[in-house]
């Protein structure tokens, strides 16, 4: 199948036919990723991202990190306080 790709506002849009979505399992709204090499353009569907719950963020979370000073040289200009 054959389609053209036409301007839409300042930019290019391609619309693709429903015959096309539906042999891709895509629907309207749908997250993809589009992909762009030499003379093709491949359109997949994204993975969807599972949100981790805050409980799951901070497995990773060291408490014993532990911060430090360090010297960034002699003040200039304005910075004397």
């Amino acid at each position: 199948m054959y389609a053209n790709i036409q301007r839409w506002g300042n930019s290019n849009a391609l619309r693709l036919p429903k015959a096309i979505l539906e042999s891709a399992f895509l629907k309207e709204n749908d997250r993809v990723e589009v992909i762009a090499s030499e003379n093709q353009i491949i359109i997949k569907k994204a993975e969807t991202m599972k949100h981790k719950t805050l409980a799951e963020r901070l497995k990773k979370f060291n408490s014993e990190y532990e911060t430090e000073e360090w010297d960034t040289g002699k003040t200039v200009g304005r910075e004397i306080w």
